[in-house]
């Protein structure tokens, strides 16, 4: 990633495992634990979205991208 290039929010739909779905949404509560009444207050959505911007960011996804032979 450029360290010039800043960083902009995108709302997309991407297909991924449920298992997948489901390491997120169990790790994201097992992180944030149980209030008194045992409930969970936690985004998962916000987690992983957190989880795949990381991933982009440490596996080179800027120079994926430019890669016109990728499209």
């Amino acid at each position: 990633m450029s360290e010039n290039s800043p960083l902009v929010r995108v709302h997309v739909n991407i297909e991924l495992s449920a298992a997948a779905l489901q390491a997120v949404v169990s790790h994201s509560k097992k992180k944030a634990g149980a209030d008194e009444k045992g409930r969970y207050r936690v985004d998962t959505a916000d987690a992983l979205a957190a989880l795949i911007s990381r991933f982009l960011r440490e596996k080179g996804f800027d120079e994926f991208a430019e890669d016109g032979d990728n499209y």
